[in-house]
């Protein structure tokens, strides 16, 4: 097992994976901005060194000054948390070569599984379900349309590499196709430094689904069921439950044996999540895979009981996996809130300040991941994500019951947060009823922009 490790990140997450660390006896380095001097996991991890200025480019994305900061600790093992370094194969590789252990898969994986139309291919090849697509990196309009028209509208051109939203567009009709494209594509050198794109057929109004999958280094594989995650803005997520009210038991397995079958045709190891498009016909796609671990993570944790935190550890150090598939089993209903710093009613723009102060809730069944605290400033610089409040019961009804009285109870004075919006999300019969996709949360903006206008 490792002795330190380091974790290149910071927030909720950095703190989370301290507490997994020590629960375990491992040591922690924390890296931090100069922005992030005072944040909680530089006080919680047992060494913390500064990376940089508050940039993110000059600091969390510096792969030179982290790997520099893991040579001085002497730690002999990185764990990249989700975002920043977390997919990017060049770290992992760069890890490898200085002997550092990368807590997730390898750079090779990373790369196939990172690029779109690779890791669709890769899918295509294990019997996999795709949804219909081009098989090719595509970099004009014009030879874009000819594979759109040969697929079907609706399409949608996506970005080969990256994620969280960017780079994609929808085209109705032949005749926005073009504007489609070429949007799509200067949004995706913009803010991926490339400019391959591939195109799909559009899949309307499906759910989000996705499974979490552990795979040890000895071919082992399993999943842990699924995480519904269609409640999204922008293609963020911003409410993720476990199990999914759409889910039969059959329909469990099919989808579960298809995650194993991804994993495995990926060669993959660690913790991932493989995600599918879900039709109401209970036909499902794969769409792609993450590579490392999920902000939703603990609604999966607590409808099976497994630390994926420490399986991911356990794995990377070398340990077979701790569990098989007929050890796992899921055990009532989880729902996580993401709470940002942010005003819903301003389009949700973002809300840096100080917090002033603040209460959290607790109780049975409740679960806080936070990095937050009063006199805490939160940082313009990076994502406004303050909190993941989570709540487990017996069922669905009681989650959202338990959630909706959670929600009540959170205080944050100094900064605009959206509790708020999320309480009457959870008071909305739509949501409540689960007859819900992935355009839901457009439908409800869209309702309430016209409702104001009256």
């Amino acid at each position: 097992m490792f002795e330190k490790v380091l974790i290149a990140n910071r927030g909720e997450i950095a703190v989370r994976i301290i507490r997994a660390c020590r629960e375990m006896g491992i040591e922690t380095v924390a890296v931090y901005s100069e922005a992030d001097r005072e944040a909680l996991h530089t006080q919680l991890a047992d060494e913390a060194v500064c990376i940089g200025p508050a940039p993110s480019t000059e600091s969390y994305l510096s792969m030179e000054r982290i790997i520099s900061a893991t040579i001085i600790s002497g730690a002999d093992a990185i764990h990249p948390g989700f975002g920043f370094l977390s997919e990017n194969s060049k770290f992992a590789e760069l890890c490898a070569q200085c002997n550092i252990t990368f807590i997730g898969p390898s750079a090779e994986v990373m790369r196939r599984m990172g690029h779109k139309s690779q890791a669709r291919n890769t899918m295509i090849e294990a019997g996999v379900p795709v949804i219909p697509g081009s098989t090719e990196a595509i970099y004009d309009a014009k030879t874009g349309a000819q594979i759109a028209a040969g697929i079907g509208y609706p399409v949608i051109v996506k970005a080969a590499l990256g994620g969280g939203g960017k780079g994609m567009r929808v085209a109705e009709t032949p005749e926005e196709f073009e504007n489609a494209f070429n949007t799509a594509q200067t949004e995706t050198k913009a803010a991926f430094g490339d400019d391959t794109m591939y195109i799909e057929h559009f899949v309307q109004n499906p759910r989000h689904i996705e499974f979490q999958i552990l795979a040890d280094n000895y071919g082992n594989v399993i999943h842990l069921g699924e995480r519904d995650c269609s409640v999204q803005r922008n293609h963020q997520k911003m409410i993720e439950e476990s199990p999914s009210v759409a889910i039969s038991q059959e329909l469990r397995e099919r989808m579960g044996e298809a995650a194993v079958k991804a994993a495995k045709a990926a060669e993959y190891t660690n913790a991932g999540t493989i995600e599918f498009l879900l039709e109401k016909s209970n036909n499902f796609y794969f769409m792609e895979m993450n590579t490392r671990i999920q902000v939703e993570h603990p609604v999966t944790e607590w409808v099976t009981g497994v630390d994926l935190i420490k399986e991911q550890i356990r794995i990377a150090a070398g340990a077979h996996l701790s569990l098989t598939q007929d050890d796992v089993k899921i055990t009532g209903h989880a729902i996580e809130c993401r709470i940002n710093a942010e005003n819903p009613a301003k389009n949700f723009r973002p809300s840096p300040g100080t917090i002033r102060d603040m209460y959290l809730p607790g109780g049975k069944g409740v679960r806080i991941d936070s990095a937050i605290y009063s006199g805490y400033t939160v940082s313009p610089y990076y994502d406004s994500m303050l909190a993941k409040l989570i709540v487990h019961a017996k069922n669905r009804d009681e989650a959202i019951k338990k959630m909706r009285s959670a929600l009540g109870e959170i205080i944050i004075e100094g900064i605009d947060t959206n509790v708020d919006y999320q309480y009457e999300i959870f008071n909305n019969p739509q949501f409540i009823s689960g007859d819900i996709n992935i355009e839901f949360i457009n439908q409800l903006n869209a309702s309430a922009a016209e409702t104001n206008h009256e």
